[in-house]
């Protein structure tokens, strides 16, 4: 069953990003695979912006185990959009991201769906705890999954 759109009010960070000519389809609007290049983006820039991802020598990286994307309305070159971000789950090594995509200033989500990460360790690859720092950081964007609202 889809779910159904969720608004600006429901996420707790949010990264503007611009369209490009290339992200169109032969159907006029942004193809598909855009939008989890945009979940990509705005997951990692929150990351980095925050001192918690160090992507050429930190000790656990977060890789992606699952995707998944919801359309409710079209983008197309040259809208704005921005990203929303916020968290539904937070376990011991995993955490699960959820994304909205606005169109322009739309109060409503184009599209939504969720991330998530599995902390490994940069070596064996193994599944090991959050670190710290990122959790407490993880923790400021959590809201409870049910309602929508902040723990």
């Amino acid at each position: 069953m889809k779910e159904s759109p969720k608004t600006r009010d429901d996420f707790r960070h949010f990264l503007a990003m611009t369209t490009r000519w290339a992200d169109n389809d032969v159907y006029g609007h942004v193809n598909n695979v855009v939008y989890y290049q945009w979940f990509d983006t705005i997951v990692n820039e929150f990351l980095i912006k925050n001192d918690t991802l160090d992507t050429q020598n930190g000790e656990a990286i977060g890789l992606v185990v699952e995707t998944h994307c919801n359309y409710f309305s079209s983008i197309a070159f040259p809208d704005r959009i921005v990203a929303g971000l916020r968290v539904t789950q937070l376990g011991k090594s995993s955490v699960r991201y959820e994304v909205g995509i606005f169109r322009d200033d739309d109060h409503a989500v184009s599209a939504q769906g969720h991330f998530v990460h599995v902390y490994v360790d940069r070596i064996t690859r193994k599944p090991t705890p959050i670190p710290v720092k990122a959790r407490t950081l993880l923790e400021s964007l959590q809201v409870d999954s049910t309602h929508g609202d902040s723990k």
